[in-house]
């Protein structure tokens, strides 16, 4: 918690400063953010959201002590300190049982919580905007707050029960549009109001005072608006500072409340520094990470087929594709078109539905051989700086090997490098 609060006391004092979140539970992206929190020095924060990590498992496999244990061992792995790890859990809240009537699904909610909590994560989201099956669409501030409130109860509880006192600290409310991703047109896209901020916060301090929650107030450290950023599948809303400024003003009015902005991804460098200049101080970056991922492996695989007969390639590309027909799950609600629009957004939409399907066993064999492949002779500067030119130039200075491991981590650290300038309020610099 220390970090957190002092973190925003910092931004209160000097706007400039600020904090990212990665939003990812892939293991090359994990390893990409501690390492390079370990050569800045600086404080990482790790957030895993409700459908990746659950008391079931998520999508991921994981519950959140695996989570837990999973990220320390890295953290161990690559000498990163434990004490300058913090865990987050996001849109923690009755997301993944919407489709079940409210009670039932808020009960797998309150579990959820206790299994965070228990776990050690400390920075807990509490999103309960959605309609469940029987809620009205869309739920009032004051159905969304004190549900929000009952959940952190439970939080407080369970931490207590543990250590006697509790030193979470806590997010509310949530972006327009829902978690994962635009369902609607940009176009249409509007930045929260004032007053709808305010309601929210009023909505919310109101619920927490009548679980009796009133002293957790301070440990409130931010709320979840929309500042106008967003991206679909083909295109970036950027960040229009004019447009939010009323917005931004509003929160210089509680000392010790920052905004966090989600779908940050795909900003640009500006555009970043700016909405934490705003007082979106809490920046949370995910899909844009797996979309390096996904574009170092895709050029690394074009370098493959330079270098290797066909029979003994890996056939990621093929692989990937062929599972994402056999198993349309996580795209056939998001993707739309004709057949070949449906087929560049699988391979290259922003919102990189991708992510979900590296852990199957078939494509995580066809990565395997990718990286055995490509292990075996030393990869020719050419076709470095053909596929992965950012990457090239930081080769011929020394400044890493060029493994086909280090230039995945590199790449995306091309992004963290972005988002760590901007909490410091500089330019990304290598």
């Amino acid at each position: 918690m220390k970090h957190l609060t002092e973190f925003v006391a910092d931004h209160k004092q000097d706007t400039g400063c600020g904090i990212f979140a990665v939003c990812s539970a892939h293991p090359l992206v994990l390893e990409a953010a501690i390492r390079h929190a370990r050569a800045a020095e600086s404080i990482l924060l790790i957030e895993a959201t409700s459908n990746q990590v659950d008391q079931y498992g998520g999508y991921t496999g994981m519950t959140p002590a695996d989570f837990r244990g999973f990220v320390e061992q890295m953290a161990d792995d690559h000498q990163f300190p434990r004490d300058q790890l913090i865990l987050g859990g996001d849109h923690l809240g009755p997301n993944r049982w919407q489709n079940a009537p409210a009670e039932e699904a808020m009960a797998q909610a309150e579990e959820l919580i206790r299994h965070y909590v228990t776990a050690g994560f400390k920075k807990i989201h509490l999103d309960c905007s959605m309609s469940c099956a029987d809620d009205p669409v869309p739920l009032t501030d004051e159905i969304v707050a004190k549900r929000a409130a009952r959940l952190a109860l439970i939080a407080e509880q369970t931490r207590k029960e543990q250590y006697g006192s509790s030193d979470l600290v806590y997010v509310i409310g949530t972006e327009v549009p829902v978690p994962g991703g635009a369902h609607e047109t940009l176009s249409t896209l509007a930045v929260t109001s004032p007053p709808a901020a305010k309601a929210t916060l009023e909505a919310h301090r109101h619920a927490f005072e009548q679980q009796g929650l009133s002293d957790l107030w301070p440990r409130i450290i931010g709320l979840v608006v929309q500042p106008g950023v967003e991206f679909d599948h083909t295109h970036v809303i950027d960040y229009q500072p004019e447009k939010s400024l009323a917005l931004s003003q509003m929160i210089e009015e509680f000392d010790t409340m920052v905004f966090e902005a989600h779908s940050t991804d795909y900003q640009t460098p500006l555009a970043l520094r700016q909405l934490v200049q705003h007082h979106f101080a809490i920046l949370k970056v995910g899909p844009a990470l797996t979309f390096a991922l996904r574009e170092a492996l895709f050029s690394l695989a074009a370098i493959e087929q330079e270098l290797q007969p066909a029979h003994q390639r890996s056939g990621l590309r093929d692989v990937l594709e062929n599972v994402m027909q056999e198993q349309p799950e996580y795209w056939q609600h998001h993707y739309h078109g004709n057949g070949e629009q449906r087929r560049l957004a699988r391979g290259y939409s922003y919102s990189d539905r991708i992510r979900y399907y590296w852990p199957d066993q078939d494509i995580d064999k066809a990565y395997s051989k990718l990286i055995e492949n490509l292990e075996d002779e030393s990869i020719p500067l050419p076709l470095i700086s053909q596929y992965l030119p950012l990457q090239y130039v930081k080769v011929r200075e020394g400044l890493f090997a060029a493994t086909p491991h280090e230039l995945i981590i590199d790449h995306i650290q091309d992004v963290l490098r972005q988002y760590h300038a901007a909490c410091l309020g500089t330019s990304p610099s290598n």
